[in-house]
């Protein structure tokens, strides 16, 4: 007889605790295959196809597009053979079933299985025979509170979540004081011993004029904004700008791609010079541990680019860019902005990053003082580069300029640090040369 087994909306990881059902791959009845994703969901980091760990037949799906379920709700449940065992997400590792119990879901750097299986008449047969009472009960909807997922949880441990919900304390109100925003035990202890806020007043909606259009601010446009809110209240950020003579940059570039090989972007250009800059001065590539009030010197630069979605701004990642080459990176960035137009980025594109490069220049812009992607220290914005009238060697000229500004952590460094930086990157992006010194 027929096994029902319930899948659950597994930890996503990052200490993501919600998730939104976009797109459903799979309907009732349909015959899945083991680790076959079966819903496609967007948390506050990207979008994520989630496969199940069981192979059968689908007998109900709990939650309709656009619903919002916390991590351990019902996904689906599904009808395994007589006399085969479930495999358990946790233990096939061979398989790659459950990847999504203790990570970040299936692997998108190859393409997504999407394939209906054909329902094979005696699996189609056992499950309609399956015992009614058992189907209805898994079957029917229910309210689910905000269960903890099976298996490993790989940002906030289970007796972190236990500590909070056993005291009331709700985990998306608190700051996690670990890397990348981590809840640790001492966060939410910390919240226990701090004194009751005072009642505040009651929040009145914004009137809005007639035919006034309400965007619900959640998901990744909620999740940027919380972070650029953070990074505001937490950093004592500072800007400072310097504009600089491109020509030769780019004449460097059409030199670069006019040779044999794959192209090579402007902006793996600026990365490179960002990495030979951040070895310089690597206090801009650090982070400031507010619970043990240190500055963390990171040893690797792993290079945020932000990149502009139909889905709202995101930031990938690129890891050790300080041990790539132009070359290198340029392919990165490709695969990545890639990814990003898809949505096919998973969270552990997203997360990580130590400096961020943002190119405002594509938006036919000048200059802008970029907010810092906390809990980094410091961001590199280019404008566009333009040809502008330009004093070279005493003589009036049309030159290619660009302005570049860095917003910094003053907590990190001072002014002298921060405008060594700028100027190097400045120095380099006017006579590439230079950066001859720093390979």
């Amino acid at each position: 007889m027929p096994q029902v087994m319930e899948f659950k909306l597994p930890d996503l990881g990052e200490g993501l605790t919600e998730a939104e059902i976009v797109r459903w791959l799979v309907a009732v009845g349909d015959v899945v295959e083991v680790d076959q994703p079966v819903v496609e969901v967007e948390t506050a980091k990207a979008m994520v196809e989630v496969p199940c760990p069981y192979g059968g037949v689908v007998t109900a799906r709990f939650g309709e597009e656009g619903t919002e379920l916390p991590v351990g709700a019902p996904l689906i449940t599904v009808a395994v053979g007589a006399g085969s065992e479930p495999e358990p997400a946790a233990v096939a590792e061979s398989s790659g079933s459950g990847n999504v119990l203790v990570g970040y879901g299936t692997d998108h750097s190859r393409p997504a299985r999407r394939k209906r299986v054909a329902r094979p008449a005696a699996m189609a047969a056992a499950a309609v025979a399956a015992p009614v009472a058992a189907v209805a009960a898994v079957a029917a909807p229910a309210p689910a509170a905000p269960a903890q997922a099976s298996g490993p949880v790989p940002v906030i441990s289970p007796l972190v979540r236990k500590l909070a919900r056993d005291n009331g304390v709700d985990l998306r109100a608190l700051r996690g004081s670990g890397p990348e925003g981590l809840i640790l035990r001492a966060d939410v202890e910390a919240a226990l011993r701090a004194p009751a806020p005072a009642a505040q007043a009651a929040v009145t909606p914004v009137a809005a004029p007639e035919g006034a259009t309400r965007i619900p601010l959640k998901g990744l446009r909620g999740a940027v904004a919380e972070k650029l809110s953070r990074s505001r209240r937490e950093i004592p950020e500072a800007t400072c700008w310097v504009d600089a003579d491109a020509t030769e940059l780019m004449a460097a570039r059409a030199a670069m791609n006019a040779a044999a090989g794959p192209k090579i972007s402007v902006l793996a250009l600026l990365a490179r010079i960002c990495t030979a800059a951040l070895a310089r001065y690597p206090e801009l590539n650090s982070t400031v541990d507010l619970a043990a009030n240190e500055i963390v010197r990171l040893p690797a630069v792993h290079l945020g680019f932000a990149a502009q979605t139909e889905r709202g701004l995101v930031v990938p990642v690129v890891r050790d860019a300080q041990s790539r080459s132009p070359e290198s990176l340029s392919a990165e960035f490709g695969r990545l902005t890639e990814l990003a137009r898809t949505g096919k980025l998973a969270p552990a594109d997203l997360t990580g990053g130590t400096f961020t490069l943002n190119n405002y220049g594509v938006f036919g812009v000048d200059g802008s003082t970029p907010i810092i992607n906390h809990p980094e220290a410091a961001m590199l914005g280019v404008g566009r580069i333009v040809d502008k009238p330009w004093v070279h060697e005493g003589q009036l000229a049309v030159r290619k300029v660009v302005q570049l500004s860095l917003t910094f952590d003053h907590r990190v460094c001072d002014g002298g640090a921060a405008g060594g930086f700028l100027r190097y990157v400045a120095d380099c992006v006017e006579s590439p040369a230079v950066l001859l010194r720093s390979l």
